[in-house]
C-alpha cells in the first residue's frame, strides 16, 4: 500500500540532516582533544591517557610550596567520565638548619698547636700547709715583697683550692696535648710545697713557652659568686719590668673570659672586678713574667653554689675545656 509515510524523504531534508552531523564530529573532536591537553581521560569504555608529568615538577594547576619537592599524582577518571580533583600533594620538609655552634662545640684540629709551648700553673700546692716556713719566707715581686706561697682557700666541706687547680690543669693538659702542644706544669704534685711566685713566674721563660695561665679558685665572701680574669697592670720597678706582655696578656684575659664562660656557663663575678675581669699590680706571677700570662679565678669556693659547681668532676672538666680552647684561640688567631 503506498501512502505518506512511505515517500522518500525530500532532498531539502537530507541536506539539513547531513550538515548537522558534519558540524558536530569537528566540535566534538575539538572538545575531547581539549579535554586530553587538560590531562583528562578518555570517556569510560575508551583506554585511560596517561598524565605526562615531568620528573620533579608540579602537575598542571598545582602550585609546589616554596623549597620542596613536589609529589604529582595523575588526577583518576570518575565513573561519570570526568575527571576527578587533583589529589592535595605532601611536601617534602626542607631541614631545619643547625644551630651555630659555641666556642666550646667546635673541635680543634689534632695538630692546631704542633710547635707551640704552654705553661699551665695550679695555684698553691697541696702539702703548702706543712710547710708554713717555707711558703712565708718573703720574696721580691719588684714593687714589693710578698710570701713566697700560701695555702690557698676551700669549700665549707674541705675541698682545697690546691686540689682544685691541679685538677683541672692536668685536664686541660691532656686537651692541649690532644692537640699537638707541649704542656709544662709548673708543679704536678711532685713537689712537697710551693714553688714560691717569682720561680712560677719564671717558669714561662725557662720552658720557652709561648704563653702561660695560672688556675685559681677564689675565697671571696660566701654571698658573692662567679669567675674573673686577671690581667696584668704595667709594672717597672726593680727587678720587674713587664711591659711587653701587657697586651698580648689583655687578648688572652679577652678570649679566656669569653671561652671559660661559654664551657662552663658560669656568670662573671658579681663581688668582685668588673664584667668578669680585674687588672692588678700586686701578683709576682704576673710582675715578672716574661711571657704573657693571667690568672683565672674559676668561682668562689666559699660560696655553696660555686662550690657545688667546683666540686664537680664533670663540671671541672668543662673548666679545663674552657680554658684550652681559649689557649688554642690565641695560639691560633693572632
Amino acid at each position: 500500500m503506498t501512502g505518506p509515510s512511505s515517500r522518500p524523504p525530500r532532498r531539502s531534508t537530507l541536506l539539513r540532516a547531513t550538515t548537522a552531523v558534519g558540524a558536530a564530529v569537528p566540535l566534538c573532536l575539538a572538545g575531547w582533544l581539549g579535554w586530553q591537553s587538560l590531562g583528562g581521560s578518555a570517556p569510560v569504555g575508551g583506554a585511560a591517557a596517561p598524565a605526562t608529568t615531568p620528573a620533579g615538577t608540579a602537575a598542571p594547576g598545582v602550585t609546589a610550596p616554596a623549597g620542596t619537592a613536589p609529589e604529582t599524582t595523575a588526577p583518576a577518571p570518575s565513573a561519570a567520565g570526568t575527571p576527578a580533583p587533583t589529589q592535595t600533594q605532601t611536601p617534602i620538609q626542607t631541614p631545619t638548619p643547625l644551630a651555630t655552634p659555641t666556642p666550646s662545640d667546635t673541635p680543634a684540629s689534632p695538630t692546631a698547636l704542633t710547635g707551640r709551648t704552654i705553661v699551665l700553673d695550679p695555684g698553691h700546692n697541696p702539702g703548702n700547709s706543712a710547710h708554713a716556713a717555707e711558703i712565708n719566707r718573703q720574696v721580691d715581686i719588684g714593687n714589693s715583697r710578698k710570701e713566697c706561697d700560701t695555702t690557698g682557700t676551700e669549700t665549707n666541706s674541705g675541698y682545697t683550692e690546691a686540689e682544685y687547680t691541679l685538677d683541672v690543669s692536668r685536664r686541660a693538659r691532656a686537651i692541649l696535648a690532644a692537640r699537638g702542644a707541649t704542656v709544662v706544669l709548673v708543679q704536678d704534685g711532685d713537689r712537697p710545697w710551693g714553688p714560691c711566685i717569682d720561680e712560677r713566674a719564671r717558669a714561662g721563660a725557662d720552658a720557652h713557652a709561648d704563653v702561660a695561665l695560672s688556675v685559681h679558685g677564689d675565697g671571696g665572701p660566701a654571698g658573692g659568686s662567679g669567675f674573673h680574669v686577671i690581667l696584668p697592670a704595667k709594672v717597672a720597678a726593680g727587678k720587674a719590668d713587664n711591659s711587653a706582655i701587657v697586651e698580648p696578656s689583655r687578648r688572652l684575659g679577652l678570649l679566656l673570659r669569653e671561652h671559660f664562660r661559654a664551657a662552663t656557663d658560669e656568670p662573671y663575678a658579681d663581688y668582685i672586678a668588673r664584667d668578669g675581669l680585674d687588672t692588678r699590680s700586686d701578683l709576682g706571677g704576673l710582675n715578672l713574667s716574661t711571657v704573657p700570662k693571667v690568672f683565672i679565678e674559676c668561682g668562689n669556693m666559699r660560696n655553696p653554689a660555686d662550690a657545688k659547681r667546683m666540686t664537680d668532676p664533670q663540671w671541672r672538666q668543662r673548666a679545663a675545656q674552657g680554658i684550652a680552647d681559649a689557649l688554642t684561640a690565641y695560639l691560633t688567631t693572632r
